[in-house]
């Protein structure tokens, strides 16, 4: 298929679709949206084809099973029907695969399905070499729900109603064909017995067969309307949601949707946790004098290297502040290494950020020099804000102690610390390295008391 073709099936597919997808409040959806339709309508359509072989490989095995008078040795149509919905079934098939099936090639389908059917059951009066009447008994004819039934797939009530319309009317001209075949003798009967021991014909019956028909497809038709309803909206709600969970870390996303009731501001639990704060020093004043573009592309770099690099070792990202990344470990999924975790996850970004600098020495750029800090401790993890906007966040000493650490390491003239009580709770935890730590006990402006620090990077 040309890219011009493929430019036309996805023009006329957002075309078709954009015609009935339209939110409550009127306006439209998100073309990505009708795309996400339209896949779904064309899958639907692969399967119709599939399930339409599946259909006239039927007819032709009952076919070859029926019984045969002598009147069979005669010229025979069936076969030759079976054939030919065979062929077109298998172009629709690789149309359906290939490109977009428009809705006039869908209706086309629809009046071959139906006269296939009607042209077996035609047949069936050659065949067995009795009057025309006689096919009119045929219980083949509940094929045709199947037929109808094969259209919701697509949930385009559309299809639905023009196949039991087309149907309806296939049946009335079979009607019509056994009363006016034979003008001296229409085979009509107002008796029920006679019409049930007899090839006579009921009228009355024959109507019940095509309000059968009809009211079916109604029904149907009502269902997917509704149905397609439900679809778009499914859809949007998936595409908004998958969207939305770009905003929150994977595990935070994960709790949201997981979660057996609505989530309120003021729920929250205790736990005991790490937490990491990790910034760029001096990027504030540096940004100041770069183009826009040029501190947004540092800043998309930093965390995409940092950011997998946390999640690989349990944390959580709670937030980004600008040049900082705040994460949590044990806050959103309790677990026994939280400390363990967090160590592992600043030797990890060390080692990483130690590369960047490099790079981008060797690129004859400014060298990023990363902070990090990690503190332990009883943390309230819960929602805050009012009904209509939530954020998931930690509060707790450990929190506070965190953020003042990381900003302690310009004084410290260092690039990570943590406590001696997160170290010594890490290798409990698990957590083994060979290399030696600088011990300090030192005074942290906005933090109460002495504290002894642990120099994880210098």
């Amino acid at each position: 298929m040309t890219i011009l073709g493929e430019q036309h099936d996805h023009k006329q597919m957002l075309a078709e679709v954009t015609h009935d997808l339209t939110v409550r409040d009127g306006t439209k959806l998100p073309k990505r949206v009708f795309a996400a339709i339209a896949k779904h309508d064309d899958a639907s359509e692969v399967l119709i084809k599939i399930i339409q072989f599946l259909i006239v490989f039927v007819f032709g095995i009952l076919f070859m099973a029926s019984p045969r008078t002598d009147a069979a040795t005669s010229f025979a149509l069936a076969p030759y029907a079976i054939g030919l919905y065979l062929m077109l079934t298998g172009i629709g098939l690789a149309w359906s695969l290939n490109r977009r099936l428009p809705d006039w090639a869908v209706y086309i389908s629809i009046m071959f399905d139906v006269a296939l059917l009607m042209i077996l059951i035609w047949s069936f009066h050659i065949q067995y070499g009795q009057p025309a009447s006689f096919y009119l008994k045929a219980p083949t004819l509940l094929y045709i729900f199947i037929f109808i039934c094969l259209r919701a797939l697509r949930f385009r009530a559309r299809f639905v109603v023009a196949a039991g319309l087309i149907a309806a009317l296939g049946w009335l001209t079979m009607i019509g064909y056994v009363v006016y075949s034979d003008p001296e003798d229409t085979m009509i009967t107002r008796n029920y017995i006679s019409y049930m021991t007899s090839n006579s014909i009921l009228l009355g019956a024959e109507f019940d067969k095509i309000i059968s028909i009809l009211m079916v497809t109604g029904v149907l038709a009502l269902v997917l309307h509704r149905g397609r309803k439900l679809l778009i909206q499914a859809i949007s709600e998936q595409a908004a949601a998958q969207d939305f969970s770009r905003f929150f870390d994977a595990s935070v996303a994960t709790q949201i949707r997981g979660t057996d009731h609505q989530i309120v501001a003021g729920e929250g639990i205790v736990r005991e946790a790490a937490i990491l704060n990790v910034d760029i020093r001096g990027f504030t004043v540096m940004a100041a004098g770069m183009p826009a573009d040029d501190v947004m592309t540092i800043l998309t770099e930093y965390q995409r290297r940092l950011v997998p690099i946390i999640q690989a070792n349990g944390g959580t990202i709670d937030k980004f502040l600008g040049d900082g990344i705040m994460a949590t470990f044990g806050a959103t999924i309790e677990t026994a290494t939280f400390a363990a975790d967090a160590l592992r996850g600043v030797d990890a970004i060390m080692a990483e950020t130690g590369k960047w600098q490099q790079e981008r020495t060797d690129a004859g750029l400014v060298p990023l020099n990363i902070n990090a800090s990690v503190a332990t401790g009883p943390i309230v993890f819960g929602a805050v804000g009012d009904e209509n906007r939530l954020e998931y966040t930690v509060i707790g000493s450990a929190v506070n102690l965190s953020a003042k650490l990381e900003k302690f390491n310009k004084d410290l003239f260092v690039r990570a610390v943590s406590t001696q009580a997160t170290l010594d709770l890490a290798r409990q935890q698990g957590y083994v390295t060979d290399r030696s730590f600088e011990v300090r006990t030192e005074t942290i402006p906005g933090v109460s008391g002495d504290h002894v620090l642990v120099i994880l990077e210098s």
